[in-house]
């Protein structure tokens, strides 16, 4: 508990991006001494982090020789030495989410095959070690090809219509998923502390860009039915107990025709579908991670205002030192809270930032939104 500590905890963060930067900005409220091991000397979150190591969060030595004097080791991205999070879970560290979720989850196949054991609908899916492989699986067409590893922000994820798309198919361990015809999908966060208590956000619905296979819009509060919003909510709490994770987990859904709803993917760490709590509820969900992983009380998730979150990409065609058009037109609009992540250049679909806009009325705040996703564009210089 708050009151437990004597003295100010440390808390290292495996990753320096917006993810960290976001926690960053709710844990300094408490006064927690942030710690960062990122690769990238100009990570997001440099600069705000108590302190910052440039090294490889990959690296298994790295990891340990920078975690020794840390109270609490948690993660803002998947891909980090996992043999070094298991060792020091061993030592009596405490690492959350624990290893063994980790694992779980960044292997896609891991994670289907946990949905199977446990009973949580989830799409058809057959496991292929290459493309060979998945070359035999003619019955399973159309489907989702998934990296079972590696895959991040939208890459290492395709559609394959039919044989004829498998030239195109990634030689490597995958997980094949059968086409489902949904209606809609939306997302859960959902919060664990040590002593099992269990919160979770209200359920959002998503909106996506095609071309880049990332949320474009995020709505909240979900428009869906009470009854599917029950089930989507009621499945976010059964992966998180199964899993026994201590921390936020997104659980990303599809919302079939039927009115079922399946599990398509999870994240152990605070998520693209959770920026609109910053503004949105009275507790964030970076608020939400720190408190889960120093096992303090878990804090209201009830919504203040209705609100749509749009991620602030790079344009298509754009490289170079990042340049915002249009941000003093949309500072203007009331309800209109930009966040932007500290990224020095720009990419075609890079997540440069986001932005949240609230009203009270969830139609005024869409189309406020679309206004400001032509009006704010990030280019290069």
């Amino acid at each position: 508990m708050l009151n437990a500590w004597k003295k100010q905890p440390t808390i290292g963060i495996l990753g320096g991006g917006q993810l960290g930067r976001m926690f960053i900005e709710e844990a300094s409220r408490y006064d927690v001494h942030i710690s960062v091991l990122d690769p990238q000397k100009k990570a997001s979150c440099a600069h705000l982090a108590s302190s910052f190591t440039v090294g490889d969060f990959n690296d298994y030595d790295t990891v340990m020789q920078w975690a020794t004097d840390k109270d609490i080791i948690t993660i803002e991205i998947e891909h980090v030495n996992l043999d070094a999070l298991f060792a020091l879970e061993k030592m009596g560290k405490k690492v959350f989410p624990q290893p063994h979720v980790l694992a779980t989850i960044k292997d896609k196949g891991l994670q289907k095959l946990f949905y199977q054991e446990h009973g949580i609908p989830t799409a058809p899916f057959v496991l292929v070690e290459d493309k060979n492989a998945l070359a035999q699986q003619e019955s399973i067409f159309p489907c989702m090809q998934k990296l079972r590893t590696g895959g991040y922000d939208g890459k290492g994820v395709q559609s394959l219509k039919s044989s004829s798309d498998l030239e195109k198919a990634f030689d490597a361990p995958s997980v094949l998923e059968s086409w489902v015809d949904f209606e809609s999908e939306l997302a859960v966060m959902v919060a664990r502390n040590e002593n099992g208590q269990v919160v979770t956000f209200p359920p959002v619905d998503m909106e996506f860009n095609a071309e880049a296979n990332l949320v474009e819009f995020l709505f909240s509060p979900s428009e869906q039915s009470s009854e599917v919003l029950s089930k989507a909510e009621a499945l976010a709490v059964k992966v998180a107990e199964q899993l026994q994770i201590v921390g936020v987990l997104a659980v990303e859904m599809f919302v079939l025709k039927n009115g079922e709803v399946l599990v398509n993917e999870v994240a152990p760490r605070p998520h693209n579908s959770g920026h609109h709590t910053i503004e949105c509820c009275i507790t964030s969900q970076y608020e939400q991670h720190l408190r889960a992983i120093l096992n303090w009380p878990l804090g209201n998730t009830e919504i203040i205002q209705s609100a749509v979150m749009i991620n602030l990409l790079g344009e298509k065609d754009s490289h170079g030192l990042a340049v915002y058009e249009g941000m003093e037109k949309v500072l203007k609009e009331k309800g209109v809270y930009v966040h932007l992540y500290g990224k020095e250049k720009t990419s075609p679909f890079r997540k440069m930032g986001h932005v949240t806009i609230m009203d009270q009325d969830i139609q005024v705040a869409k189309e406020k939104a679309r206004w400001v996703m032509k009006t704010l564009k990030v280019v290069g210089e």
